[in-house]
C-alpha cells in the first residue's frame, strides 16, 4: 500500500526552483521531488518507536520524523510525503530502482553496503546495538547461556551476520531460523519456535513493551554489536546526499543551539548569534548553497523539532535513554557539523 499526502502544488515547487543558482547542475532527485511536490520516503511498518500508525491512520515514529525532516527542508511542508512501505529484503532494491527518494529507516552503516550497493549514507542519526529477548522462565540471563539454542532473526539484516560472527568467535553452537522481517521473527519466538529472538535493541524494546504480558520476557543486558544507523540515497547524486545529510545534521545543531519547536520563531527574530542566524536563514545564503529556500533549517525545527525533542517523543515512552545518542557535551556521540 502506498499512502500519499500531497500538500504542496507545483506553484511552490516552481518557487523553490527559482532560488537555484543560475547554471548549476543539480541532482535529479531534488528536481523530481520539487516537480512532484512530495517526497517519496521508504518506511518499515509496525516498528514501535520507529514507525507506527495510530487509530486515526496517522503515521508516527522516529523514522517517520526522519521523512518529515527531509520534506520540511526541501518542500517547506513536513507532511508532503508519500510513504512507501518496504521490508529488509526490498529496502535497498526499492531505493536503487528509484521507487523512493530516501530510505531513512534504520540501515546500519557497513563497509559492504557503502562500497558495493550503489548507495550513499547520509550521516549517522542513531547509535544502537543488537540485543536478545528470551522467556524469563527459561532462566537464561546472558547470551553465553544460549549455547545450543534456536534463535529467530530477520533475514537479510546485519543482525543475521552479527549473530553468526558472535557465536563463531566463541565456538558456540546454535540453530538459526530466519524470517522475511522482524515482525515475523518475533511472532515465531512468541509461538515457541525458537528459544530467543534477536534484533536491534531500540526496536526490540518497543516490541516487547507492547506485548500483552511483557513481564514474561527478558531483554538480556548483552549487546553484541554496534549499529550506527544512517539514511540512504542513491549514489551519484551528491546534491541530494548533501541535502539529506544537512537536514539530519540540523536537528542536532538545533539542540546544541537551544532551539526548540516553541522557541525557534522568536529566536529567528531576535538572535544576534551569527551561526544561528546563518542556520535559520536570516543571513549567509546557506539555503541557496543546497538549492533550497533560505528557511529550510527553520522549517525543520519549527515543524519536526530538534534531535532531543524527536528522541524524547518516540523513545522515552519506551523507557529508553539517550546513552550514546546524547549530545557530545553530555557524554554522547551526537555532534553537529558547524554552519560556517
Amino acid at each position: 500500500m502506498v499512502e500519499a499526502v500531497l500538500r504542496l502544488g507545483r506553484g511552490m515547487a516552481l518557487c523553490a526552483l527559482a532560488v537555484l543558482p543560475a547554471g548549476g547542475a543539480f541532482a535529479d532527485t531534488l528536481s523530481d521531488v520539487l516537480e512532484r511536490g512530495m517526497l517519496r520516503c521508504a518506511v518499515i511498518e509496525a516498528s514501535p518507536g520507529f514507525s507506527s500508525i495510530d487509530a486515526n491512520g496517522r503515521r508516527y515514529g522516529f523514522d517517520i520524523d526522519n521523512c518529515r525532516t527531509v520534506a520540511a527542508a526541501v518542500l517547506g511542508d513536513a507532511d508532503a510525503i508519500e510513504y512507501v512501505p518496504i521490508n529488509p529484503n526490498t529496502a535497498f532494491t526499492t531505493l536503487q530502482s528509484g521507487g523512493v527518494d530516501v530510505f531513512p529507516g534504520g540501515a546500519t552503516w557497513t563497509f559492504l553496503r557503502d562500497t558495493s550497493m550503489g548507495l550513499d549514507y547520509t550521516g549517522t542519526y542513531l547509535y544502537a546495538g543488537q540485543g536478545f529477548v528470551v522467556r524469563r522462565a527459561s532462566g537464561v540471563s546472558s547470551v553465553t547461556d544460549l549455547e545450543g539454542a534456536t534463535i529467530c532473526v530477520a533475514q537479510g539484516t546485519t543482525n543475521e551476520q552479527n549473530l553468526a560472527d558472535f557465536f563463531r568467535a566463541r565456538r558456540m553452537k546454535y540453530s538459526i531460523v530466519t524470517f522475511a522481517d522482524v515482525e515475523r521473527g518475533l511472532n515465531a519466538y512468541l509461538a515457541d519456535r525458537c528459544d530467543a529472538f534477536t534484533t536491534e535493541v531500540f526496536s526490540l524494546a518497543g516490541r516487547i513493551v507492547a506485548l500483552r504480558n511483557p513481564g514474561e520476557h527478558r531483554i538480556l543486558g548483552d549487546v553484541i554489536s554496534k549499529e550506527p544507523f544512517s539514511g540512504l540515497v542513491r549514489q551519484g547524486d551528491p546534491r541530494w546526499r548533501d541535502i539529506v545529510f544537512w537536514a539530519f545534521n540540523s536537528r542536532v545543531a538545533a539542540e546544541e543551539f537551544g532551539l526548540t519547536m516553541s522557541t525557534v520563531e522568536e529566536m529567528r527574530a531576535t538572535t544576534e548569534d551569527a551561526e544561528i542566524r546563518r542556520f535559520l536563514g536570516v543571513e549567509g545564503g546557506f539555503g541557496r548553497q543546497l538549492g533550497l529556500r533560505e528557511d529550510w533549517a527553520y522549517q525543520i525545527v519549527a515543524q519536526v523539532g530538534n534531535y532531543g525533542e524527536v528522541f524524547a517523543r518516540h523513545f522515552e515512552p519506551l523507557g529508553l535513554e539517550r546513552g550514546l545518542n546524547a549530545l557530545w557535551r553530555d557524554g554522547g556521540l551526537m555532534i553537529a557539523m558547524p554552519y560556517r
